[in-house]
């Protein structure tokens, strides 16, 4: 995207993202990623864990012309081959531009700083130090940037808005398939034939790092193979 976007205040990104919150409630998602587009410009970008790449694919589309929004991807050095393949294939065949960013230290000068397998002793300062600082420190060029939560994941997540304002980083987070629930994404990567992490097909809801995600049991929601075990259920990305 190279359209130039005028310097907003964090207050008028907040009233930004409160209006549209209301105004796009019920918007389909390729709208709501429109307006973000239209909005921001090359100030706004979307996230993916590669899980899927549903919300990359509704982005290639609402950027006009030969424009390509700009997907980040989190390396944390822990992740499934099938999500670092997910990535890779990713940016091969969508229209899109892939940003992949890394902690400031590698998996090995984390251990011996801290020890290893901190993601067992301290799996909150671990999410910080592999995923919240990096997001971080990468959206800092970005006024606005686009996740892949759903309302129907965990509860946790059930009043997710479409658009919302971050006051963590002072951002406005859109979540344009917040009201989706999973027939609608099975759907769309049918429709569209979307890439989609391996790992889905192979008992598991939802993908993060390896050494804290299992398949989920029958009956249990998305977001329980995350942490299994432990009171956690977020990394801190989204609150």
């Amino acid at each position: 995207m190279t359209t130039i976007q005028e310097e907003r205040t964090g207050e008028d990104l907040r009233s930004l993202a409160e209006q549209a919150g209301r105004d796009l409630e019920d918007a389909s998602a390729l709208e709501i990623l429109r307006w973000a587009v239209d909005t921001f410009g090359e100030k706004f970008c979307v996230t993916s864990s590669m899980e899927d790449a549903v919300v990359a694919h509704l982005a290639s589309r609402a950027v006009p012309g030969d424009s390509r929004v700009g997907v980040v991807f989190l390396d944390t050095g822990y992740h499934f081959p099938e999500t670092i393949g997910t990535r890779d294939a990713v940016e091969a065949v969508m229209d899109v531009d892939v940003i992949t960013l890394t902690p400031r230290q590698t998996v090995a000068e984390q251990d011996a700083e801290y020890g290893p397998k901190l993601h067992d002793r301290d799996p909150d300062l671990c999410c910080a130090l592999r995923k919240v600082k990096p997001l971080e420190e990468g959206l800092t060029a970005y006024d606005a940037w686009a996740t892949g939560l759903r309302r129907d994941e965990s509860p946790t997540r059930a009043n997710t808005p479409v658009v919302g304002w971050d006051e963590k980083r002072q951002k406005v987070k859109v979540s344009p398939i917040a009201r989706w629930t999973q027939d609608d994404v099975d759907a769309y990567v049918a429709e569209h034939g979307v890439l989609t992490n391996p790992l889905l097909t192979d008992g598991y809801a939802s993908v993060g790092c390896a050494p804290c995600t299992r398949r989920v049991l029958e009956g249990e929601d998305a977001r329980a193979g995350r942490w299994a075990g432990r009171s956690k259920t977020e990394c801190g990305l989204h609150g």
